[in-house]
């Protein structure tokens, strides 16, 4: 019999269900969940990134079209609106922070047992950024046009691994550059050491 798994079951397997645990009892995330786990709102929510959702019904309905698939994933069943409005509000984000940290750790690793074909003097970094539109209407602060709201998230590539290094969220208006110049003198300050 052929066993198949879905890119998405691929990609959960990055995220090891025991440290994950550790995690969840190091912040006391289920502290008040009833039935609804941390894992299951993880799932929700790298669901909805993967799935591009734009709102909590898009992530409700598209867990609730795939029921009979959640079982293999570790959800039980989809959860309510209501259900994931709380857990978004209520759940602590270190939880998510120490996950991810854990992940680029693991990530880390193997980008350094590898071999690179090219060696530069220098150390090989890249700055890139992209826009993410925001309502006008409900954040106001984020000026980009004027019907539109806008940040932008500057993003610093090292080539040794291909991992982050740094990221800023800034204006929707300012320019590469100008981040650039500014982590040029923190890079020279000890960002690196």
């Amino acid at each position: 019999m052929n066993r198949v798994c879905s890119i998405f079951s691929q990609l959960l397997q990055l995220f090891s269900r025991t440290e994950f645990g550790l995690a969840v009892g190091q912040h006391k995330a289920e502290r008040h969940a009833r039935g609804f786990t941390c894992w299951g709102q993880f799932v929700a929510m790298l669901f909805c990134q993967l799935g591009r959702a734009h709102s909590l019904r898009e992530i409700c309905q598209g867990l609730a079209a795939s029921e009979g698939k959640l079982k293999h994933l570790g959800v039980p069943t989809a959860p309510s609106r209501s259900t994931m409005a709380y857990a978004n509000q209520h759940r602590p984000w270190q939880l998510y922070q120490t996950v991810f940290l854990e992940l680029l750790d693991r990530c880390e690793g193997q980008a350094r047992s590898r071999r690179r074909k090219f060696r530069f003097k220098n150390k090989l970094l890249s700055l890139d950024a992209t826009v993410i539109d925001l309502c006008a209407s409900l954040y106001d602060w984020a000026k980009f046009r004027p019907t539109k709201g806008a940040i932008k998230l500057h993003l610093l590539l090292d080539h040794d691994g291909y991992l982050p290094r740094f990221a800023v969220i800034s204006d929707g208006k300012v320019h590469e550059l100008k981040v650039a110049r500014k982590l040029a003198t923190t890079t020279t300050s000890g960002l690196w050491s």
